[in-house]
């Protein structure tokens, strides 16, 4: 009991000798030690490390998961260390919605096979989004998570107990002054002085120890940003793989709805390609620059004298130009749906090249003797 007592007390004289150290020193009566440049910078990093994760951290889930309260609901689950329920997304609910209109309007009126290809669509995207999703939660949102949690409260810790060694060694050099000055008034050696310096060498090596295992940490900042590297990649392939899917699915879509009877189509620059020239393969992979796609004339429906429709031609009439052909790796296996198109098989190469009037989305592949269109998606131009 005594012991506790006097441990208590001990702790709490140290707790106002730095509370008086640490006000004197913002009142500038009292001397502060101060960290070499390289600290200091170490110092500015990390802060600046752990609020810039902590803003990407919070805009990504904003991202992933527009619903504020869904959001909430999910970080308790993870709090209680329990699994979140599956959730279905805005496009699978779409979906639902539309395939049972569809078979309340009746599944065979045009209005009603539109409805089902439409929420079949819905369905798929609503599918590859809860992939993204996942994805991006594991690859990206976790490390970044895990480093705020873990890492960062490691640093925030010792660097709390350097803080506090500091004012102890601040302190010591302040008794230290004292007791030489009551020493120089009685011009007689002072056991103050002696012990006021034994006091200042302890929390010296102190002081020192603790700076060593705080700079250690961070510097380790470094790997940080190497490891958060690594995740922005993953990231930013997923994000393109999804968008890719999401594209060719409509696509595939809006092919599907031209061969209905009774369907409206759009006129022809509603299939045009999104502002991004380059594959997302090659743009996720941050391999170089992007490569621009082969320019193309677009087909203007209605205009005089325009060039026919490329889709019209017999691809193994057409002759590749004097010059813009490229090469063009394959990025996923596709079977042609007709004997214009040309059927391809993931990785192989293939010589591509466009023709004036021709749709944008599509290219003339060829790969020996044989010729076909093939849709730019499934493609990644080279150099």
């Amino acid at each position: 009991m005594d012991f506790n007592m006097k441990k208590l007390a001990s702790d709490a004289g140290v707790f106002f000798t730095r509370a008086v150290q640490f006000t004197e020193e913002k009142f500038g009566q009292a001397e502060k030690t101060e960290l070499d440049a390289h600290f200091e910078n170490l110092l500015t990093r990390a802060d600046s490390t752990k609020n810039w994760t902590e803003k990407i951290l919070r805009q990504t889930e904003v991202l992933l998961q527009p619903n504020p309260s869904a959001r909430v609901e999910e970080f308790l689950y993870e709090k209680l260390d329990r699994k979140v329920p599956s959730r279905v997304t805005n496009g699978e609910l779409l979906a639902q919605y539309m395939i049972e209109a569809a078979n309340d309007f009746g599944p065979s009126s045009p209005y009603g096979k539109t409805l089902i290809k439409v929420g079949e669509t819905e369905r798929r995207l609503g599918g590859v989004e809860r992939d993204f999703i996942h994805s991006a939660s594991i690859n990206f949102l976790s490390p970044l998570r895990n480093f705020l949690e873990g890492d960062w409260r490691t640093i925030s810790k010792e660097r709390r107990i350097l803080q506090n060694r500091r004012l102890d060694l601040d302190a010591c050099k302040a008794r230290l002054k004292k007791a030489k000055a009551a020493e120089a008034k009685a011009a007689l050696w002072s056991d103050e002085v002696e012990k006021a310096e034994h006091e200042l060498r302890l929390a010296q090596t102190e002081f020192d120890r603790q700076a060593e295992v705080t700079r250690l940490l961070l510097e380790g900042i470094s790997s940080t940003h190497v490891n958060h590297l690594r995740c922005l990649h993953e990231f930013a392939e997923a994000q393109a793989t999804y968008y890719a899917q999401c594209y060719q699915y409509m696509l595939d879509l809006q092919k599907q709805l031209g061969r209905l009877p009774g369907t409206f189509v759009g006129n022809a620059e509603s299939t045009s390609p999104p502002p991004a020239t380059a594959s997302p393969t090659a743009t996720a992979a941050g391999t170089g620059p992007a490569v621009p796609t082969i320019p193309v004339v677009p087909t203007v429906v209605g205009a005089p004298n325009s060039a026919p429709a490329v889709e019209a031609l017999n691809p193994s009439d057409v002759k590749p130009p004097a010059s813009g052909t490229r090469k063009a790796r394959v990025l996923y296996d596709y079977d042609g749906s007709d004997s214009t198109e040309l059927s391809l098989l993931s990785d192989e190469m293939i010589t591509v090249y466009s023709l004036p009037g021709m749709d944008p989305d599509w290219l003339i592949g060829e790969r020996g003797n044989k010729k076909g269109k093939v849709p730019v998606t499934y493609l990644e131009l080279l150099s």
